[in-house]
C-alpha cells in the first residue's frame, strides 16, 4: 500500500511540475523588435468615475499599450492588492527585442520593477523610457482572469484608463501620466477594460 501511495504521489508531482512548466514558461520569439509603437495616452474627456471593490476611480487619461511582458507578479495582501492584484513590467521598442533583453536582468518586488546590466546593450535612458512597471486594475472578473493568464514573453494589447484611486478614509493612489519618469510614483495605475494576447 505504501508503495502505491508513493507512486501516486510521484506521478502527481511530476504531472504538476510538467503542467506548471507548460503554463508558466517564458514565451520566446527570437531576435527583433516585437512592438515598434509607443503607448497611446489621450484625454479622459468626460469619462465617468467608477467604483471597483469599494474604491473610487477617477479617469485621468485614456490609455492603450501594445508591449512585451518582461515580468509579472501577483499580490495578495494589503489595500493595494485588493484593488490591483498584479503588476506587469512591460517593454516596447528595443525593450521588446530578445537581442537586447538577454543582456538585462529583470525582477519585480514591492510594486516596483528592477533591471540590472553588466554592460548596456542600449542607452540607459532608452531602457527607462521604453519599459515600465504597471499596476493592473481589472474592470471585471473576465478581465482579471485574462490578466492572470499572461506569461513573461507574451505580447499584449491593453486598453483602459490611467486613474487615481481613492478610499473613504482618504487613502489615495495616483497613476503616473508620463513614460519619462523613474522611481517612486513612476508606475502607471491602469484600469484595464480590454486584454488581448497577440
Amino acid at each position: 500500500m505504501r508503495m502505491t501511495w508513493t507512486r501516486l504521489l510521484l506521478v502527481f508531482l511530476v504531472g504538476f511540475g510538467a503542467y506548471h512548466y507548460v503554463t508558466q514558461r517564458e514565451i520566446e520569439h527570437g531576435p527583433g523588435v516585437l512592438v515598434a509603437e509607443e503607448p497611446y495616452q489621450g484625454s479622459a474627456g468626460s469619462a465617468a468615475e467608477q467604483f471597483v471593490g469599494g474604491f473610487q476611480l477617477t479617469p485621468l487619461a485614456t490609455f492603450s499599450i501594445r508591449a512585451r511582458v518582461l515580468a509579472t507578479t501577483d499580490y495578495y495582501f494589503g489595500r493595494e492588492a485588493d484593488l490591483s492584484p498584479l503588476d506587469l513590467a512591460l517593454g516596447w521598442g528595443r525593450m521588446s527585442d530578445e537581442n537586447v533583453l538577454k543582456n538585462i536582468s529583470i525582477t519585480q518586488g514591492g510594486r516596483f520593477y528592477y533591471w540590472r546590466v553588466n554592460a548596456f546593450p542600449i542607452p540607459r535612458e532608452e531602457i527607462q523610457t521604453h519599459s515600465a512597471n504597471m499596476h493592473m486594475i481589472p474592470a471585471d472578473a473576465a478581465t482579471r482572469k485574462a490578466l492572470q493568464s499572461i506569461r513573461v514573453g507574451h505580447v499584449v494589447h491593453l486598453q483602459g484608463y490611467l486613474v487615481e484611486a481613492k478610499a473613504a478614509d482618504g487613502w489615495r493612489w495616483t497613476s503616473s501620466l508620463t513614460r519619462e519618469d523613474t522611481g517612486n510614483g513612476a508606475c502607471e495605475l491602469v484600469l484595464v477594460q480590454s486584454v488581448e494576447v497577440l
